[in-house]
């Protein structure tokens, strides 16, 4: 079984494509079950963020199940399969192993270095494994690739110099709010840091998930007067807003409806929903504006995937609107080059040990049926000697198929070890293709007398008897 990737991302698509194809969370269960009730793909995983939409599936044969998964893409997003194809980067076995420990270390994404990712790759696997859709293969993939997230986190200080998409699109949002503080008073100078330049403003917060959540406590840090929180569940709302009380920031949940009502107060909004479609419209900005004081300027941070606001919104005077594209040019979306340089090597070393690893895992089927083809091999020369000598006598009938089933594993010993030693190299995978064409282990009937043997010859027995090596 071996790894395919299908995905696209802020990499390799527009955002007006990415909006497109967006997973939301209340759709990736029914199209993961749609992905593998099909012949071609055995297991599947959906990783969706704001910028990127991932499929993982375990696969026996690359290309029928390349078409399924580009399939589902497309009717999923409307898009013909063609169009979406411009924009996909399809990876399979080590390669797409490779890129999904390099996504859990921050290292493909729009800000280098970002945490939040590791928590919605596990989201992702816990989803998949609800609903079964998850077996052994990317269980293993999966666990491999948040222990590497965590260790680039913990022994490298990518996160640090990357920070996480919230605290860039905050941070610029300060800048911009004093930049337009000092065009109106010409005597104010600019705060010397963006940090201060949030004090004492007041932000409103839309969605009440982890980038909710980060946004939050970067807003209580930097020490702004107020936020008021909304979400479409107003408990979530409820729980956010006393988080950021109890960490000494004055904080209230309010009805979505009371959007336009809220902003009209607000310097800031940061919005980060699930939505399929546009949240913040442009009446409800139009209608905050017409609220505020002349010249106040209102920053909207769009960080949702599809965009929550309407595009049209970045047209209104005073509004500046910085979404995924703004983010992109930035430059502290990149970590410093030292600590990528150490995340890379990290992620090399254990991908190296995660595909060692499957060679390895691999084998022991191999070589279960290559000993029950051992076993075919007595049972049908046993049956044609009986059948030759009718009455031989039990005893040197079973002398006969210990000395025959001695030969045979003999002859497997040393073919044996050695397989399982090169097995474990890079071009382990083909070995083993190798070894089931020489033996026909493909066409093999798995019948009780084969299992039986396979069972008695299993891996942990390959040794035989010292006088077989």
């Amino acid at each position: 079984m071996s790894i395919l990737l299908v995905g696209l991302s802020h990499h390799s698509a527009p955002v007006a494509l990415l909006e497109s194809v967006a997973v939301a969370e209340s759709d990736r269960d029914a199209l993961t079950e749609d992905l593998i009730s099909g012949d071609n793909v055995d297991e599947a995983m959906i990783v969706t963020t704001c910028n990127r939409v991932e499929v993982y599936a375990a696969v026996e044969a690359f290309h029928p199940a390349l078409d399924d998964v580009v399939g589902l893409l497309s009717k999923h997003s409307g898009l013909s399969g063609e169009e979406l194809s411009r924009h996909l980067y399809i990876r399979y076995s080590e390669s797409a192993a490779e890129h999904l420990f390099s996504v859990a270390s921050g290292l493909d994404s729009m800000v280098v270095g970002e945490q939040q990712i590791i928590g919605q790759i596990r989201t992702a696997y816990q989803s998949a494994s609800d609903i079964g859709a998850a077996g052994t293969t990317l269980h293993r993939l999966a666990q491999q690739a948040l222990h590497v997230g965590k260790r680039v986190h913990t022994e490298t200080g990518i996160d640090s110099a990357g920070a996480s998409v919230v605290s860039v699109a905050l941070d610029r949002a300060a800048e911009i709010l004093a930049a337009a503080e000092a065009a109106e008073e010409t005597a104010a100078a600019a705060p010397a840091t963006a940090a201060r330049s949030l004090e004492g403003r007041r932000a409103v917060v839309l969605g009440a998930g982890a980038m909710g959540g980060l946004a939050v406590a970067h807003l209580g840090r930097a020490g702004v007067a107020r936020i008021d929180v909304t979400n479409r569940t107003p408990e979530r709302a409820d729980r956010l807003s006393e988080i950021a009380r109890d960490a000494g920031t004055p904080a209230s949940a309010f009805p979505l409806a009371d959007l336009a009502t809220a902003m009209a107060d607000a310097d800031i909004l940061f919005t980060c929903t699930g939505a399929v479609g546009t949240v913040v419209t442009l009446g409800d900005v139009h209608n905050a504006i017409a609220r505020r004081g002349p010249g106040r300027a209102l920053v909207i941070c769009d960080l949702g995937m599809p965009r929550d606001v309407d595009p049209a919104v970045s047209g209104l005077p005073g509004v500046t609107v910085l979404g995924i594209e703004a983010l992109k040019a930035d430059p502290d979306t990149s970590a410093a080059a030292a600590d990528a340089d150490a995340a890379r090597t990290i992620v090399d070393t254990e991908l190296a040990a995660y595909t060692q690893a499957e060679r390895m895992a691999g084998v022991g089927p191999i070589i279960g049926r290559l000993r029950g083809r051992g076993g075919q091999v007595v049972a049908a020369e046993m049956r044609r000697f009986e059948s030759r000598v009718p009455d031989l006598d039990e005893k040197v009938r079973d002398e006969v198929a210990n000395t025959v089933r001695r030969v045979v594993d003999k002859l497997l010993h040393p073919p044996t070890v050695r397989f399982k030693e090169l097995a474990a190299q890079p071009d382990g995978e083909n070995l083993a293709a190798v070894v089931r064409t020489l033996f026909d282990l493909d066409n093999m009937d798995d019948d009780d007398t084969v299992r039986q043997d396979a069972v008695q010859h299993s891996v942990s027995e390959i040794s035989v008897d010292e006088e077989a090596s």
